[in-house]
């Protein structure tokens, strides 16, 4: 009669599954060995049971050692190294994290005291700083011998030097400002007398008499000398009667 086949799952029941575990492992080592022996293979099986307890096979040929030895070196790998470098980094860690608290601890335990010291250099930096300032305006200067006068005297003429060059700096920058302006501006009043000049030729702009028989006003204009503005009035202004001989009158305007 066949047998049925066997389902793979967790066997339940505890002395069911030590018994099996028993065979099963008899079967596999027996298995082993067949291999060493018909094949002439190296065969090594670790094997934990539910319990925790250890069974292993090596072939008779061969060591444990040797053969995980063999193991890294057909993979390239280094199982025992790997294994200390994460245990040697956590070490470092937890040694640098329980220095880093020391150090952090003595610091706080320090700090109101180099505090107290700090403040006390400023203090005496700043005395020092209003002293040095009190003695270049004239102040404090008792306790000064003669090469102390000598020295304060030296670097009052360097600042005075200082000061003169800045001063000399600012004021070209301001002259050299103004001719630019000036400059600029007679270049337009040059621009705007060759304007004048050119207009002064232009015959538009010459004494016209109208077909009525009335003149217009007329802007005359010379090359040389003064400007003259010729204002002609008309017969029937009143001005224009003043004269016996003439129906034109003319009032030059220099500037």
């Amino acid at each position: 009669m066949a047998r049925g086949k066997i389902q793979i799952k967790r066997i339940e029941n505890t002395t069911n599954r030590q018994v099996t575990y028993s065979k099963r492992r008899n079967g596999l080592f027996k298995k082993a060995n067949e291999l060493t022996v018909l094949c002439d293979a190296k065969v090594s099986i670790i094997m934990f049971s539910s319990t925790g307890k250890l069974h292993e096979y090596i072939s008779p040929s061969t060591s444990t050692k040797h053969f995980f030895d063999q193991y890294q070196m057909t993979l390239g790998v280094d199982l025992w190294n790997s294994h200390y470098e994460v245990l040697f980094s956590l070490l470092s860690l937890s040694f640098s994290l329980s220095l880093f608290l020391s150090i952090l601890q003595i610091y706080f335990l320090l700090l109101p005291q180099n505090m107290q010291e700090n403040l006390k250099k400023l203090k005496e930096v700043n005395k020092n700083l209003r002293k040095e300032i009190r003695q270049r305006m004239g102040d404090c200067l008792i306790d000064l011998n003669m090469e102390d006068l000598k020295l304060l005297e030296d670097e009052m003429d360097k600042a005075a030097k200082i000061v003169r060059e800045r001063k000399y700096k600012v004021i070209t920058n301001q002259i050299d400002t103004q001719r630019k302006k000036f400059n600029n501006e007679k270049e337009v009043h040059n621009r705007l007398l060759r304007d004048l000049d050119a207009r002064a030729e232009d015959p538009r702009f010459a004494l016209i008499e109208n077909a009525g028989g009335e003149y217009d006003s007329v802007i005359g204009f010379s090359n040389l000398g003064p400007r003259m503005f010729a204002l002609s009035l008309q017969p029937s202004h009143p001005s224009a009667h003043s004269g016996p001989t003439s129906d034109l009158t003319t009032y030059p305007l220099l500037f």
